[in-house]
């Protein structure tokens, strides 16, 4: 019976590398897939991971239709094993329900990859519906880590080298700005993971060497 997989874990949990892993396997046994995403790093239509390892995808904007386009290649005499939905977090409420029609009504297995919540804690609207629907969910073993060493479990954004908790959901930033890095352009906009505390604090790794950088007051007397 075909499945619909959701593997959800925070930025830099190796989300991508397993979606690109998860497809060499399947291919390798003889079954064929197609790869989707959205918004990668490395431009539109590719799915990237940080190891360096890229595969071309076909990209889903807000009008993608993933039952139509699945019906269509299978009635054009294409075949379609399983799908790879990668960076799921920013697809629509109604594409994760079609996956789950896919998967239903035409077992077609789907594996979908992205993170839980945004830079607010918030769910976003496709890992909500996924975490409703799917028949299975798997939480990353691979865990990121916070400047502290302790468990990253939320996503932080800053502007400007600040950490915000307001503004558009969806923001394409770096996520690989290096600890300690000077200045930010204006309006740069940067990723970060946090352990819960120093979330709720707006404890970043920059601010937390600014901090213990800091002169100490002199004493009085």
């Amino acid at each position: 019976m075909a499945e619909l997989h959701f593997f959800t874990g925070t930025m830099d949990s190796g989300k991508s590398t397993l979606a690109l892993q998860t497809n060499h396997n399947h291919a390798a046994r003889g079954r064929v897939g197609r790869i989707f995403t959205t918004r990668d790093r490395a431009g539109e239509a590719m799915l990237s991971s940080r190891l360096g390892l890229t595969h071309e995808a076909i990209e889903v904007d807000e009008t993608f239709d993933f039952w139509t386009y699945v019906v269509r290649t299978l009635t054009q005499g294409g075949r379609i094993d399983y799908l790879i939905c990668d960076e799921a977090q920013f697809y629509t409420r109604d594409q994760i329900d079609q996956l789950a029609k896919v998967v239903d009504e035409l077992q077609i297995d789907v594996f979908a990859f992205g993170i839980l919540t945004d830079f607010r804690t918030a769910l976003f609207e496709g890992s909500a519906r996924l975490v409703e629907l799917a028949d299975r969910m798997n939480v990353l073993q691979v865990e990121a880590l916070c400047w502290c060493g302790k468990r990253a479990t939320h996503n932080a954004r800053t502007e400007n080298g600040v950490m915000v908790v307001e503004g558009d959901q969806i923001v394409v930033g770096d996520v690989d700005q290096p600890e300690g890095a000077g200045p930010a352009e204006p309006s740069e906009i940067a990723y970060e993971v946090l352990c819960r505390q120093h979330h709720r604090r707006r404890l970043t790794a920059a601010r937390a060497k600014a901090v213990s950088l800091a002169p100490e007051p002199l004493p009085f007397g």
